[in-house]
Order: structure tokens, then sequence, then C-alpha cells
């Protein structure tokens, strides 16, 4: 190594807005990091679930106690029921 152009690798502390403390090497002292894997949901297995204006409720009340099956029907029932208006108006035209 060339002396006199690496940066100094100092002994330094890495503290979480949650309080843990971690001890390493770094070319950086006293760094500080808003999570860690002390308090981070991946590493806890506990879920916050962050509501932005609602939408989980009104993913709910979209789709409350409908399947995606009675769904498919209610729109196939629904083409069914349009399919032959548009036939019968394409008729009456044509005459």
């Amino acid at each position: 190594m060339k002396k006199g152009i690496h940066p100094q690798y100092v002994p330094t502390e890495i503290r979480c807005a949650c309080g843990a403390v971690i001890e390493t090497r770094s070319t950086k002292e006293n760094i500080t990091v808003q999570i860690c894997s002390s308090c981070h949901p991946f590493f806890t297995g506990k879920q916050k679930l962050v509501d932005t204006a609602g939408r989980i409720d009104r993913f709910k009340r979209k789709f409350s106690g409908k399947t995606v099956s009675s769904q498919k029907i209610q729109k196939a029932s629904a083409i069914k029921k349009e399919a032959p208006k548009q036939s019968e108006e394409e008729e009456t035209q044509e005459e």
C-alpha cells in the first residue's frame, strides 16, 4: 500500500435512533443511523403497517365478501346481458 493516500481506519460506534450501539471499525467516527437490525421489521418480525390515506380500508370495502371467481362471474354475466342489446340495436339500424 502507498503511504499517505489511504484514509485512517479507526474504531467507531454506530448509534441507532432506537438506542442500539454497534462497535466496529470505519473511516468515519461516530456514525448515527435511523434504523438498524435491532429495530428493523424484517429482522424483528414485527410488521409495521403504514396506512396512507385509508387505502387499506378502501380496498377492504371494495372487495369485502367477494372472491375472485365471484367477481369474474359477475363481470361475465354483465357482458352477456349487454351483448344481446347491442346486436338488436345493430339490426334495427340496418333496416
